[in-house]
């Protein structure tokens, strides 16, 4: 039995890797902002009024862990906003600085407080996106989203890097376009067989593939 811990973890995939960890037996402790009852249904440990963004609140749910031991710590908790050239308003550069915040500082913030937790050989997930490949980008837009993304990519390269000598590996998987709320419904694979996908590639994960750029289904993406 291994204990997770898991950020955004009151719906979408972060809800359906919960749920996923918690029926094969393993202890989960489901780190969100707001909790659902989907959550407290699953058996999950919930801690919730956990923004990834504030420091302090990290540090208090670090000292709340006392001496729990983290075998394995995934960042998804993420949002995302449109914005296009041409388009971006004072509003909408706030948007931006917010994505920053979540979703490439926020894995920081998280790895930063819980350092002490992690177990000798523990294992760090950061849900990532292949839309911050900067070599596959063939769209343009979405500004905010996939810089967030390309920074997060760069932050979790130097985590695997300062964390190799501990024994702990980190990847940057990229989930698939998975039908959450956040992509208004929209994808092409939901929360559930994304998360098998996810567990999967955690549980193959050795310090060989660590700091590597994955899709869920176990291909190398371009940086």
């Amino acid at each position: 039995m291994a204990t997770i811990l898991v950020t955004g973890a009151n719906r979408g995939i972060g809800l359906a890797l919960a749920k996923r960890y918690r029926e094969r037996g393993d202890d989960v402790i489901g780190v969100c902002r707001e909790g659902s009852e989907a959550l407290a249904a699953s058996g999950a440990r919930v801690e919730a009024g956990v923004d990834v963004t504030d420091g302090a609140v990290l540090a208090a749910l670090a000292t709340r862990l006392g001496e729990t031991r983290i075998d394995v710590l995934i960042c998804n908790a993420g949002i995302l906003s449109k914005e296009s050239l041409g388009e971006i308003d004072e509003d909408g550069f706030e948007r931006m600085r917010r994505q920053f915040e979540v979703n490439s500082l926020g894995p920081l913030r998280t790895v930063q407080a819980l350092s002490g937790h992690l177990a000798s050989g523990a294992k760090v997930g950061i849900i990532t996106s292949r839309m911050g490949s900067v070599a596959d980008n063939g769209s343009g837009g979405f500004y905010g989203y996939r810089a967030s993304k390309a920074a997060v990519n760069a932050i979790g390269k130097s985590l695997a890097l300062d964390l190799k000598d501990r024994g702990i590996a980190v990847i940057l998987l990229h989930p698939g376009y998975v039908a959450t709320e956040m992509v208004g419904g929209g994808g092409d694979i939901s929360p559930d067989a994304a998360a098998a996908q996810l567990v999967e590639r955690l549980d193959a994960l050795t310090l060989a593939e660590t700091g590597s750029f994955r899709h869920a289904k176990g291909a190398a993406l371009p940086w």
